[in-house]
């Protein structure tokens, strides 16, 4: 009677446990949801007493309004999804706050009011994406459905990197990555495209995981795959290269194989297939610098920035030299937030955002943002590598590797590291197409993390 007394206490325990663990991760995500809001809207006050010596109450107000957004995806979470990831919503949060604060700061140098400010038309766009992510959370109440449907994301991906070239569509704008509908709203397709190759890449992967670790050649202490194997990481190749070929796109091209060969890597364990995507890699960019105008013109701006004819050339370095140099000014601490002069930099809410925010942030606020990053990415790695599913394990690690690629990509690129490619910083930059996308991932990591800790024993594959 006694063993059975104390089997019924262990039992009550465990079940007091798992109904605590839940409402512990939601109120720890309310907790860091709130000091977002506060740091976000600190960050916009001192941009206006800053530049303007005032706060413009009016401005808050409409940013609160995606404070009110990202607390309704907390309330469904709680309801919904109680087992999601508790740091991943707070994060985004905070950076989207962020950039919409640095870009607010840039509009205030120029004349634009009303819609005509990118700050107001991030606002809007924050509130889709967030409204986005939301529908996903709650439609989306197994993610494994997802599984069922690869081949159709597969197309899709491809189709979305077609449209730009549908006439009507196409928006002639640099790179041929832009599509506009009736005139009035312009998005780039790949960035939702990024998100059906990884469902597809994940699905493909699990299906063929076995004839891709089938026993290959020992050579160098590495064994290498097989010739025949080889064509699946062939053919992503070959696509990127187009992307970068017919659409004048170096990043996109460049992050979907990336993204491929990483989940590659997840899903076999093999060392080789890294070293033959790299390999990959550097044989595309040496023929690309080779051939393409264009990426040649990259390879030079990144090699000899600060010659004067690369400066003075159309399209040359004067972009890079200027963001450089305010890196250079804010230096450790700062100018402090609208005290420096971003503007200055070409493109110095999208593709330079980040220059900008070193400027008046400084070496320290650039750190903390990389750090916010590091934190996304790790857990949504941890969210894979969690759970038993194959298909979760690949399409979690995908997705938060693509962020992490990207901001790699963009980082390198601005602080010449890397040649400059034509990518937005996740959740910082301006423009709608990435913010939607990287919430839509942000609603994907969570039902995989609810369901990782919920049932953690499903298997496919």
């Amino acid at each position: 009677m006694t063993g059975t007394a104390v089997s019924a206490d262990t039992s009550v325990i465990k079940a007091l446990r798992k109904l605590r663990m839940p409402q512990t991760q939601r109120n720890r995500e309310l907790g860091l949801l709130l000091f977002a809001f506060i740091i976000n809207a600190a960050a916009l006050a001192l941009v206006q007493l800053g530049k303007n010596d005032a706060i413009d109450s009016s401005f808050l107000i409409y940013c609160a309004v995606l404070d009110a957004l990202a607390l309704a995806i907390h309330v469904v979470l709680r309801l919904r999804a109680r087992d999601a990831d508790p740091f991943v919503v707070p994060i985004a949060t905070l950076l989207s706050g962020i950039g919409i604060a640095m870009i607010y700061r840039i509009d205030l140098e120029g004349t634009s009011e009303g819609w005509d400010m990118l700050a107001v038309r991030q606002i809007v766009w924050c509130a889709i994406a967030l409204v986005a992510a939301l529908i996903v959370v709650i439609a989306l109440r197994n993610y494994r459905v997802l599984f069922r449907y690869t081949y159709v994301f597969g197309f899709a991906g491809i189709a979305l990197l077609l449209l730009p070239f549908i006439p009507g569509l196409g928006v002639e704008a640099g790179a041929d990555v832009w599509v506009s509908i009736g005139g009035i709203v312009s998005f780039q397709p790949g960035e939702l495209a990024k998100i059906a190759l990884a469902i597809f890449f994940a699905g493909y992967l699990v299906r063929t995981r076995e004839s891709l670790t089938s026993v290959g050649t020992r050579f160098l202490g590495i064994t290498w795959p097989r010739a025949r194997e080889l064509g699946p990481v062939l053919v992503i190749w070959v696509i990127s290269l187009g992307i970068i070929v017919l659409q004048r796109d170096l990043g996109t091209g460049t992050l979907i194989f990336g993204m491929f060969i990483a989940m590659l890597y997840v899903a076999t364990g093999k060392t080789s297939w890294v070293m033959i995507g790299l390999s990959l890699v550097v044989a595309g960019g040496a023929i690309a610098s080779q051939v393409l105008p264009y990426v040649k013109g990259r390879f030079q701006n990144w090699l000899n920035p600060f010659d004067p004819a690369n400066i003075d050339a159309a399209g040359g370095s004067f972009q890079l030299v200027n963001g450089l140099y305010g890196l250079a000014k804010g230096g450790f601490i700062g100018t402090g937030l609208g005290q420096g002069r971003p503007w200055m930099t070409p493109l110095s809410q999208s593709d330079y955002i980040f220059p900008s925010l070193g400027e008046e942030l400084g070496l320290i606020g650039l750190f903390a943002l990389l750090c916010l990053y590091m934190v996304f990415t790790s857990r949504g790695v941890r969210i894979g590598l969690a759970g038993q599913d194959d298909f979760g394990k690949l399409l979690a690690t995908g997705l938060s590797f693509t962020i992490a690629l990207q901001v790699f990509i963009m980082v390198g690129g601005v602080t010449r590291v890397i040649p400059l490619t034509g990518l937005t910083t996740p959740f910082l930059a301006a423009g709608g197409s990435s913010l939607v996308a990287n919430w839509i991932i942000v609603a994907l990591l969570l039902r995989i993390s609810d369901a990782v800790r919920s049932r953690p024993r499903v298997v496919i594959g």
